[in-house]
């Protein structure tokens, strides 16, 4: 079995931003909350960090930022992504070499991939890369999934380690971890499904809900690991209404909403996203009134 890269929940962070720019003290404070909070691992730069909006510049000092900050307390995870595989062993060797721990590589978006350009993609990648890299299969944001026979393949080489599956269906996943678990570790993509995955043999979580309920979506991973298995899947269903509504727009739109309402960062968004709809975020605040966050 190859090295797991952390066990538990991964905050998937958000990237505050203030006139522009990103607000790298608001970014300390969240990045010292979850640690604060039994947070696993911080990944940065992802989906949720509004990567696809950063400069190159912006990318590669926001990886730096959160290595140093965490100081090797927990693992730092890099989103370096691309539809463009040059693009993406570029970015990936600069997070490399800024110090992160480890990469989360998209599956190319818009202009997808065949099954032997996937693993082309995927494989030059790993090639260039001195980290262990994380798949992230998320088919309903990239128009491209990752099929069974390319994990296959994927599996064998040595620094692609684990995939983070956010394509919501259990059946396949349960196929991967069957064919390929002992050889890539599986994570969670969706927080509504820690405990099913979890069962299946995944390792955790990288996780929204964890930027405002770090404890929380700790502790239903850890809950399950220390064989409480009721009162995991007892947390994860109280939280239920709060997890879906963070998605009640287009993820990160509710989420940095609700840290700016926790008081942690502006309410400042990149477009083409923008602020929710005054009726969504009526709906975020009451979950997040019910769970003690307002």
């Amino acid at each position: 079995m190859k090295n797991t890269v952390f066990t538990g929940s991964a905050v998937a962070i958000i990237t505050p931003f203030r006139d522009g720019k990103i607000d790298y003290d608001d970014f300390a404070r969240i990045i010292e909350f979850q640690l604060a909070n039994g947070t696993d691992a911080v990944v940065v730069c992802g989906t949720t960090g509004e990567s696809s909006t950063l400069t190159d510049e912006e990318h590669v000092d926001a990886i730096e930022f959160a290595v140093k900050q965490v100081a090797g307390r927990v693992p730092v995870i890099a989103g370096t992504g691309s539809n463009d595989t040059a693009y993406a062993i570029w970015l990936s060797s600069e997070a490399c070499r800024v110090g992160a721990d480890a990469l989360l590589v998209v599956t190319p978006y818009y202009n997808k991939a065949s099954v032997k350009g996937l693993i082309n993609h995927f494989t030059a990648i790993a090639d260039a890369s001195t980290k262990p890299i994380i798949l992230y299969n998320v088919p309903s944001r990239t128009g491209c999934n990752i099929p069974l026979t390319v994990y296959r393949e994927l599996a064998k080489h040595p620094n692609i380690v684990a995939t983070k599956e956010a394509s919501g269906n259990i059946s396949a996943i349960a196929e991967i971890i069957a064919e390929v678990g002992d050889q890539l570790d599986v994570y969670s993509g969706n927080d509504d499904q820690i405990v099913p995955i979890l069962s299946l043999g995944g390792k955790g979580v990288i996780s929204v809900l964890s930027n405002v309920m770090p404890r929380e979506t700790h502790d239903i991973c850890q809950l399950y690991f220390d064989g409480r298995v009721k009162e995991s899947a007892a947390l994860q269903l109280k939280l239920l209404d709060l997890i879906n509504n963070l998605f009640i727009e287009v993820n990160p739109v509710p989420v940095k909403a609700a840290m700016n309402l926790m008081g942690f960062c502006t309410k400042e968004i990149r477009s083409p996203m923008c602020e929710p709809e005054e009726a969504h975020l009526e709906i975020l605040k009451a979950s997040m009134k019910k769970h003690g966050l307002l």
